[in-house]
This record gives C-alpha cells, sequence and structure tokens, in this order.
C-alpha cells in the first residue's frame, strides 16, 4: 500500500529524473516506489517518505557521511547496498539531482537484468 509520504516524494523525484534522461521503469516495492534502470534498482521512495539509494557497497561510510543519510534496514538487518536520505539532506531539486547521479555512477557499472 502506498502512502502519502510516499507520493509526496515520488512527486518530487519524478521531474528530475526525467531531466536525467535514464531508461527508467517505476515498480510499487516494499509501501514505496522504486524507480528502475536496466533492471536495477536506482532509486525509489520509502513509505515514510524518505528516499532510498542503490550505493557502491564499497563506498557505504562515505554515503552514509552525507547530510541525511541514514542506512536502510529490512526488519533488524542493514540492507547493503542501500542508503535512505531523509528531508532534512534533500532540501531542493539539486540535492535530488546530486544522489540520483551518485546512485547511477555506481548502477551504470552493473549488467543490466
Amino acid at each position: 500500500m502506498m502512502t502519502a509520504a510516499s507520493d509526496h516524494m515520488a512527486a518530487r523525484l519524478r521531474p528530475v529524473l526525467a531531466k536525467a534522461r535514464l531508461e527508467l521503469m517505476e515498480k510499487k516495492m516494499f509501501g514505496g516506489i522504486g524507480f528502475m534502470h536496466c533492471g536495477n534498482m536506482l532509486v525509489g521512495t520509502t513509505a515514510k517518505g524518505a528516499l532510498l539509494v542503490r550505493i557502491d557497497p564499497a563506498k557505504a561510510d562515505e554515503a552514509l557521511a552525507k547530510p541525511g543519510a541514514f542506512q536502510m534496514h529490512m526488519g533488524p538487518r542493514p540492507m547493503t547496498g542501500f542508503i535512505g536520505v531523509n528531508e532534512q539532506g534533500l532540501p531542493d531539486e539539486a540535492a535530488l539531482k546530486g544522489w540520483i547521479d551518485y546512485a547511477s555512477t555506481f548502477v551504470n557499472t552493473l549488467p543490466p537484468k
């Protein structure tokens, strides 16, 4: 089930993603929406309205040091290769674009699914 918070974040993401000129597919997942590039998760929304970002697991510390970033969990376990970014880390379109670019750098190294 989608939430208003997830829908709000998706509405912020769509125009920024459109400018990124990536081949994307939207997929409902985990109470939010995932934006898939070549079959791989790029970014998404959480049920609580945070931005879900696909990252290089080897650069998790770097990503988590950025404003608003936090470790995503699936139940009690950390989700390797994914972080969340709260509203404080997403003050404007430039911040969203920065995270999309950050995720794209890693996702573009992955084989298509």
